[in-house]
């Protein structure tokens, strides 16, 4: 009998082949397309949508995961005073690492119930027993209050260092006030500046009160300006018009909207005229944060004088509102932001020129090299650079080194905010409707595309439509602008551009 073949022994493959239905299920969550929703359980969809628009924030998580409840008093726990805050705070973060851990929808029932014993309003039902349908951006404000209030000292550290040494921790310079995450991550420190319109001018105050003149002088008193300073956890975009009730100006655009939110006009006494004037409110940002909400005054409160009960009710705004997946702060700052904003934009200028001059000059750092001595060539050209850089950064006075616009965001920030985020709500009732969340996705495909006629590129999101999770493009997010009873953008995330 003649045998064919080779009698070496078989050798088993080097890498063990595993199937993913032989992972357990944390690793089959970080492999799959899609992540996992979050199950309605009565009306909770506001719920579900800004849980996992926050998901996506790797600075909330890593404060969260260092967050420790403050010990309960025996006292507190026997006449049932104990604080509600850590409960939801806690709940929170055992959502967040269960969303992580499967790829099946997951239903929030220890975060339900401990944002209803927070906040009892979004316990209320219906005639017959449901649930009522609440507000999102109220969900999203109590929420952040809650966390104001309790994520301090190591949370604060570890939310703006992701758990890294406290070494790259942000100075007191750059979180300027902000004591807690919530006002450090979200939270923007706001310039108001009130100026009396009835004072504008030495001339105007000559002729509106013959008191105001210096007869010896010959000159006039002028109100002086009055600035003072508060916190805002987000930005308004007022769709209606200005902020006043009077105001009617058609906004088309985001940066419309929140131009005219920030500006205004009030009625305060005026201590030279000692009475009332008009003055004009106009608010700057003074400290910028990592993360930017911005909310669309979309519902409002309507009087109804000639109804029976004359109680009023609540309307939407409807009209289409656009905005683009890049959003440029510098306008909305005050001028000592603006000034270190224009130093870094000036320099990724003066950048951008001299690689379009190279370009021209079949110098781009970029275009291959045939011969080594070439490469070499460029490599000399790329050391010579950064110690040109280096150079000037060794240079520059303290007082340009040291000039920070908030806390973490990156070297040589520039102002400029990336959307990756937005919760929408469908439908003309207020206080019905549906709500989802639209989440731009972690990992990107190197093949994206530009929208057609824009410079956004087309990349990949996820909507949440609570349990159901599926696939989407940053041209479907910009559609989200209103206009029709699909769905519309109500709040906006952007997060600091690298």
């Amino acid at each position: 009998m003649l045998l064919m073949g080779s009698a070496t022994k078989l050798v088993a493959p080097k890498t063990k082949t595993v199937f993913i239905e032989d992972l357990p299920p944390e690793e089959v969550a970080k492999h799959a397309p899609e992540p996992a929703g979050l199950v309605n359980l009565g009306n909770t969809c506001y719920l579900n949508s800004v849980v996992q628009c926050m998901r996506s924030i790797p600075q909330l998580r890593s404060g969260l995961r260092a967050y420790v409840p403050p010990p309960r008093s025996a006292n507190s726990l026997a006449a049932g005073t104990a604080s509600s805050s850590p409960l939801l705070l806690s709940s929170l973060r055992d959502l967040f690492e269960s969303l992580d851990r499967t790829t099946n929808a997951v239903p929030p029932s220890n975060f339900v119930m401990a944002t209803k014993i927070a906040f009892p309003q979004f316990a209320q039902t219906g005639p017959r027993g449901q649930p009522m349908q609440q507000d999102a951006e109220e969900f999203y404000s109590n929420l952040l209050t809650v966390a104001g209030g309790e994520m301090r000292g190591n949370c604060l550290t570890a939310g703006l260092t992701g758990g890294q040494s406290a070494a790259s921790a942000p100075t007191p310079e750059e979180l300027d006030g902000a004591e807690n995450l919530a006002d450090a991550l979200f939270g923007m420190k706001m310039e108001e500046t009130l100026t009396c319109d009835e004072f504008s001018s030495a001339e105007t105050a000559a002729a509106a009160s013959s008191d105001a003149m210096d007869i010896d002088n010959n000159t006039a008193l002028v109100e002086p300006p009055v600035t003072s300073y508060d916190l805002h956890r987000k930005l308004v975009c007022n769709i209606q018009g200005g902020s006043d009730a009077s105001a009617q100006v058609n906004v088309n655009h985001l940066s419309e909207g929140i131009a005219l939110s920030l500006s205004g006009k009030i009625t305060k006494h005026s201590e030279i005229l000692n009475r009332d004037a008009v003055w004009t409110r106009t608010q700057r940002i003074a400290r910028l944060p990592p993360v930017i909400v911005v909310q669309f005054g979309r519902f409002y409160w309507k009087a109804t004088p000639d109804s029976q009960d004359h109680a009023g009710v609540k309307c939407k705004v409807m009209k289409p509102v656009a905005f683009n997946g890049t959003f440029d702060v510098y306008e909305f700052c005050n001028e000592k932001i603006q000034k270190v904003l224009k130093k870094s934009r000036d320099a990724a200028a003066q950048e951008e020129e001299d690689r379009i001059a190279r370009k021209l000059k079949g110098e781009d750092e970029d275009e291959k090299m045939d011969t080594s001595e070439a490469a070499g060539e460029e490599e000399d050209d790329e050391e010579a650079a950064e110690m040109k850089a280096a150079l000037a950064m060794s240079l520059q006075t303290e007082e340009e080194t040291n000039e920070a616009v908030g806390p973490g965001l990156p070297a040589n920030f520039q102002g400029q905010y990336e959307l990756f985020a937005v919760v929408t709500h469908k439908g003309r009732d207020a206080d019905g409707g549906h709500y989802m969340g639209w989440v731009k996705a972690e990992k990107q495909n190197d093949d994206a595309q530009k929208i057609a006629d824009t410079d956004e590129m087309n990349d990949d999101w996820f909507v949440f439509d609570d349990d159901e999770v599926s696939p989407c493009k940053t041209e479907d997010v910009l559609k989200l602008k209103g206009g029709g009873d699909w769905h519309m953008s109500y709040l906006n995330f952007y997060r600091a551009k690298k």
